[in-house]
């Protein structure tokens, strides 16, 4: 589930508690934890509401200015259900704190190795966690597709792996982009070969 950075500085700070979707099926299940740009947030419920009965505090309960502005943002067709969805800070990601971990010990280094390698052994693509690393370190902050474009990958599955790295602390996103983070570069430069 995404929430707009709006949204997620709302869960952390304890301003909003609800988001409102219309989809076919429900996408997210209580006790959930997903990533968002101000932390973890937790799924605490999750209703099939009739939109109706979606009140003005609830719209406030979920970072908006009226009823009319919820339901602005539904996509989807309009016989699909719309879900109530409770939302809480789960704390801070921890990812964060992981890239910033570039004092690296032998047993770092070797357990990122052998994430990677596992990586490469499943990817229907091939080896691809070296150049990709590699690839991020050259061209800091060149667009996902044009990265893509480099190693002859498409852009969505490529944006899936460079998310792999990035749940290892090896890179982060950029507004555009990506960059290695300190963990990522100190990899690189205990890596063989690299400097």
């Amino acid at each position: 589930m995404i929430l707009p950075m709006a949204v997620a500085t709302g869960v952390a700070d304890g301003s909003v508690s609800l988001a409102f979707r219309r989809w076919a099926q429900a996408r997210v299940r209580v006790d959930e934890v997903f990533h968002t740009y101000a932390g973890l947030v937790r799924i605490t419920a999750i209703d099939d509401i009739d939109p109706a009965s979606i009140s003005e505090d609830d719209a406030r309960a979920a970072g908006e200015a009226s009823v009319a502005s919820i339901r602005r943002r539904f996509r989807g067709k309009d016989s699909d259900p719309v879900f109530r969805i409770g939302l809480e800070w789960a704390g801070p990601d921890p990812r964060i704190a992981l890239r910033g971990a570039d004092d690296l010990s032998p047993a770092d280094l070797a357990d990122i190795t052998a994430r990677l390698a596992r990586f490469d052994a499943r990817s229907p693509v091939g080896p691809w966690t070296r150049a990709t690393l590699d690839l991020i370190a050259e061209y800091p902050g060149l667009r996902a597709v044009e990265l893509a474009e480099k190693v002859d990958r498409e852009k969505d599955s490529f944006k899936l792996d460079v998310r792999k790295l990035k749940n290892l602390g090896l890179t982060h996103s950029l507004v555009v982009g990506y960059e290695l983070s300190e963990r990522g570069r100190a990899f690189l430069a205990a890596d063989a070969g690299h400097v």
